[in-house]
């Protein structure tokens, strides 16, 4: 009885850390909003398209917070599925990391653009997000790989993945 009120718990617990990642994503997408506007009305220029280019990195994070918001809601407030088979692992990471790896890469162009106007010696940093993205998309691979040895020795944990999806349609 008492586990079953920590697991409610903590699932509303997730259910307000899903709202307040998509409050997050509203706001950043305001700011973006607020900030590409202000480069238009400032002028088509090389500072505006600067600008332009801060909104998109803002923007990109906006979409890492609504990704997580979904995540949440879908993973354990809706399925209510709890990480721990290799399946749910693989899934939950995967949708994770590919807009955390989407986030990464936009943010390291935009450093790019801004140290290639800006400060060449500032070109070191967006160089080393750029390597490390790539180093956390191999490790990826490697997990996904391994994971998935793994995955065939549980096939009734991928049919229950499977049977928890319907949950969304």
């Amino acid at each position: 009885m008492r586990l079953k009120f920590v697991l409610t718990g903590f699932g509303l617990v997730q259910g307000v850390m899903a709202v307040l990642f998509a409050a997050a994503s509203l706001v950043l997408t305001l700011i973006a909003a607020r900030v590409g506007w202000d480069a238009v009305v400032a002028g088509l220029d090389k500072d505006g398209a600067q600008e332009i280019i801060e909104a998109v990195g803002l923007l990109a994070a906006a979409v890492v917070a609504l990704q997580m918001a979904q995540t949440i809601a879908e993973e354990e407030v809706i399925r209510e599925a709890h990480v721990s088979a290799p399946t749910r692992v693989r899934r939950f990471l995967s949708r994770f990391l590919v807009v955390l790896v989407v986030a990464l890469v936009i943010e390291g162009l935009v450093g790019t653009f801004k140290a290639l106007h800006d400060d060449l010696t500032l070109l070191v940093y967006p160089a080393a997000l750029l390597v490390a993205i790539s180093l956390l998309l191999a490790a990826w691979g490697v997990f996904l790989r391994m994971n998935r040895s793994a995955e065939e020795l549980e096939p009734e944990a991928m049919e229950e993945a499977k049977q928890e999806d319907r949950k969304l349609k």
